[in-house]
C-alpha cells in the first residue's frame, strides 16, 4: 500500500519512489510485477500524472522497472541484479575490514559517509 504524506517536506514524487523501491527491494513487489498504469495510480493516490511519471522514470533509471511501451512498467530483474552486486562488493569490503584491522563501527560510518557523498548531485 502507497501513503502519500501531504504534510510531509518530502516531495510526493519522491515519497512514492522510495515506496515503491522499498517494496521492489524488499520482494513484495517481485520481478515481473506489472505496476498500476501512471494514470489510474495518480487518479488513486490525488497525485499529478507527471508526479507518478517522474518517481517511475527515476525507477527506471535506477534499473527496479522497465517500461515496456504500452504493455506498461514492470519489476525489473536487473534490480535482483544490482543487489546481488550490492552484495558481493559488501562481503569484498567486509573482507579487507578484516584484513586490515579495522573496527566494524568505524567501517559502518566509512560506508555511511560513502554513501552520502553518493547520493548528491
Amino acid at each position: 500500500m502507497i501513503v502519500i504524506d501531504a504534510a510531509s517536506p518530502t516531495p510526493p514524487y519522491e515519497q512514492l519512489r522510495a515506496q515503491l523501491a522499498r517494496q521492489i527491494q524488499d520482494r513484495t513487489l517481485a520481478v515481473g510485477t506489472r505496476l498500476p498504469p501512471i494514470r489510474r495510480l495518480a487518479a488513486d493516490l490525488g497525485l499529478a500524472v507527471n508526479t507518478v511519471g517522474r518517481a517511475y522514470r527515476e525507477l527506471e533509471v535506477a534499473g527496479l522497472i522497465e517500461t515496456r511501451g504500452r504493455a506498461g512498467s514492470f519489476v525489473s530483474a536487473a534490480g535482483e541484479h544490482a543487489r546481488e552486486q550490492a552484495h558481493r562488493a559488501a562481503r569484498d569490503y567486509a573482507a579487507v575490514i578484516a584484513g586490515v584491522g579495522l573496527d566494524p563501527a568505524e567501517a559502518i560510518r566509512i560506508v555511511e559517509a560513502a554513501l552520502g557523498q553518493a547520493s548528491r548531485p
